[in-house]
């Protein structure tokens, strides 16, 4: 085919600590006798957490008499966060960002899965938190704490239903945030082609004393990324042939798709990088012989439950247009001790590795309905929407804006991202209220987003341009 690419918890309380993500139903042995600010302050997996609520000047809604539903990120949730977003320190979050972050993590009113009107539904139920959005809370039917789900984006409860005295508390492994929910994510549409090409050879490399083995035959693709390396450290390689795609049109998306065996789920990097030489077999390929890549991850993805994991490369693609034999190799995040196990193309009964294109004619059009200006107060925080900006000519979901030019005297953000010149977000988010501006509460006049909207099939509209009046 021709591809063508478009321009926890130490506890000191008499309460159980869960040690997995299992509910176990009974009485309410969780009463903590202490306000949530003291639990939290007492407990070093929260510490990062009270360093957060301390800066931000947020102690009265954790140690005040109002009774709230407190969801507590644990230092493992903020420590992705700052890595993610490229702070180094709590210190570094800007101050209106980390107030609104921690007032979504506030819900109005209490909530606890020992409730008799929350348990006997697993249904969503929504809640408001203090930041004026919406936290869709629910449980698996094992009675697993679950936040937003049925949305863009959802989470599992870590620990459920601790009791200070002012509310009742969940710790979280992630910064959550509001993602409305999309609809039918596997929703086909016509104008649209798949084609998909699979593995020639696949294999785990394993170090230390197996670092002259060969694994090429196994049904599975093991990857863990151990502390100071050692026996245990595997990573999983793949060689693929993109001349085995046959299909004509522009490549609107391209994803690597892996069937998941097992995963820890421990919400840590899982990464994919292109490795220099494409010419091993998966019947010599070993540890001590195996090209590492020298080239930065094209790819990312958090470790969760999930049946596939799904590396976006179209970026790669775009950037590198492959042709031919290209090898890849997965890795976990430095020093996490993961284990994730995927299927190899041997596997009897799931999936085998695949890259999976979409393709589109390249022959649709982007309309502009709707572009409008807003004014925010200074230090204020607005939510946009298509009364602010509205392309049409293909489905919300397909129609991508890339920010050109982003504004100084603030932040967009979108769910827990800070989104910069090169981000991405959809027409979906604008119509479902998911992306915010946040003032930084000291320069006035007026800024310029600039934007660039695209749709799947590769119709463009440039030069878009929404002014931000701060008063």
């Amino acid at each position: 085919m021709v591809l063508l690419g478009v321009g926890l918890i130490g506890m000191q309380y008499s309460c159980e600590i869960q040690e997995n993500f299992e509910y176990v139903q009974g009485p309410d042995n969780s009463k903590l006798s202490v306000d949530a600010l003291t639990f939290i302050s007492e407990n070093e997996s929260l510490s990062l957490l009270k360093e957060a609520i301390i800066k931000a000047g947020m102690e009265s809604y954790y140690n005040g008499s109002k009774e709230y539903t407190f969801i507590a990120p644990n230092n493992q949730a903020f420590t992705a966060y700052l890595k993610d977003n490229g702070y180094a320190s709590i210190n570094d979050i800007p101050l209106p960002i980390l107030k609104n972050m921690l007032k979504y993590h506030i819900v109005n009113g209490t909530v606890n899965f020992n409730d008799p009107a929350l348990s006997a539904s697993n249904k969503p139920i929504a809640y408001n938190t203090e930041n004026g959005q919406t936290m869709f809370l629910s449980h698996s039917s094992t009675y697993v704490g679950i936040i937003n789900e049925g949305t863009n984006s959802q989470w599992q409860i870590r620990t459920s239903n601790l009791v200070p005295t002012n509310g009742v508390m969940h710790v979280t492994n992630f910064i959550t945030y509001y993602s409305a929910p999309t609809g039918d994510a596997n929703a086909v549409n016509p104008n649209l082609l798949l084609d998909t090409i699979f593995p020639k050879h696949d294999s785990y490399i394993n170090g230390g004393i197996d670092s002259d083995k060969n694994l090429g035959t196994t049904n599975l693709l093991k990857i863990k990324n151990v502390s100071g390396n050692g026996d245990y450290d595997r990573k999983a390689v793949m060689i693929f042939d993109f001349n085995d795609f046959k299909k004509e049109g522009v490549v609107t998306d391209l994803r690597m798709q892996l069937s998941v065996s097992f995963t820890h789920a421990k919400g840590v990097d899982l990464n994919l990088f292109e490795t220099p030489n494409a010419s091993w077999t998966e019947a010599s390929i070993k540890f001590n012989n195996m090209v590492f890549p020298k080239s930065p991850r094209i790819a990312s993805i958090k470790t969760s439950k999930v049946s596939f994991f799904n590396f976006d490369i179209t970026d790669y693609y775009k950037n590198v247009n492959p042709e031919g034999l290209k090898s890849f190799m997965l890795d976990g995040q430095p020093g996490s001790d993961e284990t994730d196990e995927i299927a190899s193309k041997e596997h009897a009964t799931l999936l085998p590795p695949m890259i999976i294109a979409t393709l589109a004619s390249g022959d649709s059009e982007l309309t502009l309905e709707n572009i409008t200006d807003f004014k925010i107060e200074n230090g204020g925080v607005y939510v946009l929407s298509k009364d602010n900006l509205e392309v049409s000519g293909a489905s919300a979901g397909d129609i991508i804006y890339t920010i050109e030019e982003a504004p100084v005297f603030g932040w967009l953000i979108k769910g827990a991202e800070v989104l910069k010149k090169g981000s991405k977000f959809s027409q979906l988010d604008l119509d479902l209220k998911n992306l915010l501006f946040i003032h930084d509460g000291e320069q006035n006049g007026t800024q310029t987003i600039k934007l660039t909207a695209r749709d799947r099939a590769g119709a463009i509209l440039e030069n878009l341009e929404l002014k931000i009046t701060v008063e």
